[in-house]
């Protein structure tokens, strides 16, 4: 054995790295999570030049989104369970380097096909980043700054969606909807060279990766996937019905298939763990809050309160830049005081902003909608990083991977499952169905937060 492998086979050895380091590793880590996050973002933007340039239907071009979606979800369990194996670092840079690579082939595409195809790949490339993220957060921050790492990582993210449509809306101003790919390329190159020097190598597993449990689950989180947005779109009930089925079969399967594994492609050993259980779950919640508001809102404010496009876009910026500014600070927070209370605290303040949202007057104020959008972000800013640490923090470490899959697929899951059922409303109830939509969202939010507040008394178990 050599040198090198016996280093990142031993246990872990140190509690993350020294501040030089570990700041030059951030650095790495978070400019891929925000190329990634703003990929999503920056394509539903230019949806309509691409549909142009290559002659293609709104309802083909949609898919430039959706096989982005899929591919990246699908795999993201297979690449955590991948990276506790080969080690997290060799699967970010992979990721980030097939990314990179993806985007310049989206740059070059020339027909829609070509572009879809570059797209599916990019997707894994983002699954990449995605699926080891927050386990690689867990490996560089010390246990002490753990918090503070994670708010920055939701800052990442929040800031990348508050400025992915600005910025896409900037590009396109000067150039062609290719630019909006071929600016990831010096990025993704900058930060591949930084992670290469900087990441640490984390401990390896010594069982074998589980090919059959791997398909499984990307088949399962697929079709899932697919069937919501299937629904979302209103496909033939059918169709629908056949894709949900057929992921909840899959998923049987899996877990009959991985019931004694000591580390499931699918963490279903995580899950016994109260504290990890509860910690998705209030996840899977929040999201979904997320996706019904941000579906509904631009509807609620264009054909319920007659905004306009331009205003719309500068009322939805108030929750994602809230979120921005609280992360950060629910994340030192988390450092001294108990998820469950900061978790529920910022979930009762997203439903209040949910309710506030939806009882608007007919003709309000700017200021009237600006100040409930920031309670709405408010809210789940102070969530994010302190569930994020639970999450991490109830898995020993040699099962980071598992869950940070889990914290990527809970985040993505939630806000399917919330563009769906914001989908649906307007299909039951017409233009009201923004507002039903608002009120679900609070709903959601409370069970979120009585999730949270039962982790005060569920029953720990040691994540190291």
């Amino acid at each position: 054995m050599s040198t090198e492998t016996a280093l990142a086979n031993r246990p872990v050895a140190f509690d993350g790295l020294e501040a030089e380091r570990r700041r030059w590793a951030a650095a790495a880590i978070f400019t891929a999570l925000a190329m990634a996050s703003l990929d999503t973002a920056i394509a539903n933007i230019a949806l309509p030049a691409i549909a142009a340039d290559l002659h293609a239907s709104p309802a083909d071009v949609i898919w430039v989104v959706n096989v982005y979606q899929i591919a990246l979800v699908a795999t993201l369990l297979p690449l955590a369970a991948l990276g506790e194996i080969v080690g997290h670092r060799r699967i970010y840079l992979g990721g980030l380097l097939l990314f990179t690579l993806a985007s310049l082939a989206c740059a070059c595409a020339w027909s829609l096909p070509s572009l879809l195809v570059a797209r599916v790949l990019q997707g894994l490339g983002a699954s990449g980043i995605m699926s080891v993220n927050t386990a690689l957060v867990r490996f560089v921050y010390p246990g002490r700054l753990q918090g503070r790492g994670f708010g920055y990582n939701a800052m990442v993210v929040a800031a990348a969606f508050t400025l992915g449509p600005t910025i896409a809306s900037a590009i396109l101003a000067f150039g062609p909807w290719s630019w909006l790919f071929a600016v990831n390329i010096p990025f993704g190159l900058v930060a591949v060279l930084i992670g290469l020097k900087t990441l640490p190598r984390t401990p390896r597993a010594a069982h074998a990766f589980d090919f059959p449990g791997a398909l499984l689950a990307a088949a399962c989180l697929g079709l899932f996937i697919l069937g919501i947005g299937s629904a979302a779109h209103h496909a033939r009930p059918g169709l629908v019905v056949t894709e949900i089925v057929s992921a909840l079969l899959l998923g049987w399967v899996l877990i009959r298939r991985q019931a004694d594994s000591p580390a499931p492609v699918l963490p279903i050993d995580l899950f016994r763990r109260p504290i990890f259980a509860l910690s998705t779950a209030t996840a899977i919640c929040a999201f979904a809050v997320q996706g019904l508001a941000f579906v509904s809102l631009p509807f609620y404010f264009e054909d319920i309160l007659g905004r306009t496009q331009v205003e719309t876009g500068f009322f939805m910026t108030p929750w994602p830049l809230v979120v921005a500014i609280m992360a950060p600070i629910a994340g030192r927070l988390s450092d001294r005081h108990p998820a469950g209370i900061l978790g529920g605290i910022g979930l009762a303040l997203l439903g209040l902003g949910m309710v506030l949202l939806a009882m608007l007057p007919a003709s309000p104020h700017v200021l009237d909608i600006v100040w409930r959008m920031a309670i709405c972000g408010c809210g789940f800013g102070f969530f994010q990083a302190p569930n994020m640490k639970a999450l991490m923090s109830s898995a020993p470490a040699d099962r980071s991977g598992g869950a940070s899959g889990m914290v990527a697929t809970a985040r993505l899951t939630g806000q399917t499952i919330g563009a769906a059922l914001a989908a649906l409303c307007f299909g039951l109830v017409g233009r009201e169905g923004a507002t039903v939509a608002l009120v679900l969202g609070a709903v959601f939010a409370a069970v979120g937060c009585g999730m949270s507040v039962l982790r005060l008394v569920a029953t720990p178990q040691s994540g190291t």
